[in-house]
């Protein structure tokens, strides 16, 4: 596919709009949890409006690429800031009205705008020249960064925007950005991607037995749910523990720091190291996370937990991702992505959910632990995999183009 004239205006657009998307889901981190538990009658269902954003991610990713196969790419970012507004409208009719089930709708809703909002990345590559398209999806990341830097203070001063109604400020900012959003990609200009084809190459099943499909679908599960686990009922914890908001907005920029930082390079460490090392050394740094959020309670405690959050989960899900390309042909694509896509979201959701239920009844400490067995699951499956594709093979093994052509 060629680019389109003038990408680098498209591309700068593409990157601003991206980081204030980015910004908007780091208010969204920020406020959601503890409106949860400030609306539900049961605290033990704080998180559930975070986990089902999660939910709308899941339903809507799939759909959203056969949208913008029919109307482009701008078309369907411009839906995605329209259903993210209506969302955080509702969001603010429920805090007024202290309607739990309100906000919950509109969090789905969130969630569902969000789904679309994911091929931001392919956007940018569709809009650069080859020769651009690694810097076109790194300027996009930088996005993340960007929303590290500004989201924390905007999170602070929206809070209590609206006072004495605390929280309906954010999701009022939250709206005005996206409507922002949808103002500059009106002079976007991104060529229509081809239709996603679910037909050809070897049966799902089959590609989803593959050692190397299962240990780079749990890796990236791992590392999704692991960290959205963790990562939404931090502002509830730091609550609990007596830490102020913007105490939480601290830790959280310095976890999206974390996750989106490493990005400018963690291709490069893959390529001088391996998949499998960059992985493991991503487990190891979750794995500390989690040793680190069980032996203190005090902002330092929170804040390094956070911090190696991030970074493990950039390198475990970049490395996850690198190792799923290998799993499969050019025609078997969309489906294998789909596959590993829905897996992620849906887990992703349950244990956003389940996170919740757990700090409820059994604490902070319990929610760490309960993510370490997958945790140490996956790196045991990376060793494994790692230790059996250095054994030669008496009869090599067929590649996905091979197998596929038998």
């Amino acid at each position: 596919m060629n680019a389109v004239p003038h990408f680098r205006r498209n591309l700068s657009l593409l990157a601003v709009c991206w980081a204030i998307v980015a910004i908007t889901n780091m208010l969204n981190v920020s406020a959601s949890a503890l409106v949860g538990h400030m609306l539900a009658e049961n605290k033990a269902l704080a998180t559930m409006p975070i986990a089902l954003q999660w939910i709308g991610i899941a339903v809507c990713t799939v759909p959203a690429s056969y949208v913008m196969s029919k109307i482009g790419r701008q078309g369907g970012f411009i839906i995605a800031g329209l259903v993210v507004c209506v969302g955080a409208g509702l969001a603010v009719l429920g805090i007024y009205e202290r309607g739990f089930a309100i906000y919950c709708a509109g969090s789905l809703l969130l969630g569902a705008g969000q789904g679309f909002a994911w091929y931001s990345r392919f956007a940018a590559a569709e809009v650069a020249p080859a020769q651009w398209r690694s810097r076109a999806i790194s300027l996009v990341l930088a996005g993340g960064v960007i929303s590290g830097l500004v989201g924390p203070s905007l999170a602070d001063y929206s809070k209590d925007m609206l006072a004495p109604v605390v929280f309906a400020g954010a999701f009022v900012s939250i709206a005005a950005l996206q409507a922002l959003v949808i103002v500059l990609l009106l002079f976007v200009r991104i060529p229509r991607p081809e239709p996603m084809r679910f037909t050809g190459g070897r049966p799902l099943g089959l590609i989803a037995r593959q050692p190397k499909f299962i240990v780079a679908a749990l890796a990236a599960i791992v590392a999704y749910s692991g960290m959205v686990m963790l990562m939404s009922v931090t502002p509830l914890a730091m609550q609990l523990c007596g830490l102020n908001f913007y105490q939480t907005t601290s830790v959280i920029q310095w976890h999206v720091l974390g996750m989106y930082v490493p990005a400018f390079f963690t291709g490069h460490l893959i390529r001088y190291f391996g998949t499998y090392k960059v992985m493991l050394a991503g487990g190891a740094a979750m794995a500390t996370c989690i040793v680190i959020g069980t032996s203190g309670q005090s902002y330092i405690h929170f804040w390094a937990a956070q911090t190696l959050l991030g970074i493990g989960w950039n390198f475990l899900y970049v490395g996850a991702t690198t190792l799923l390309t290998e799993t499969y042909t050019v025609e078997e694509r969309a489906k294998t992505q789909a596959l590993n896509e829905l897996l992620v979201f849906v887990v992703t959701g349950l244990a956003i959910f389940f996170s919740g239920q757990m700090l409820h009844n059994v604490g902070w400490s319990a929610v760490n632990l309960g993510a370490l067995p997958l945790v140490l699951l996956t790196v045991a499956g990376t060793v494994w995999l790692w230790l059996k594709s250095r054994k030669p093979d008496p009869k090599p093994a067929a590649t996905p183009v091979e197998a596929a052509a038998k």
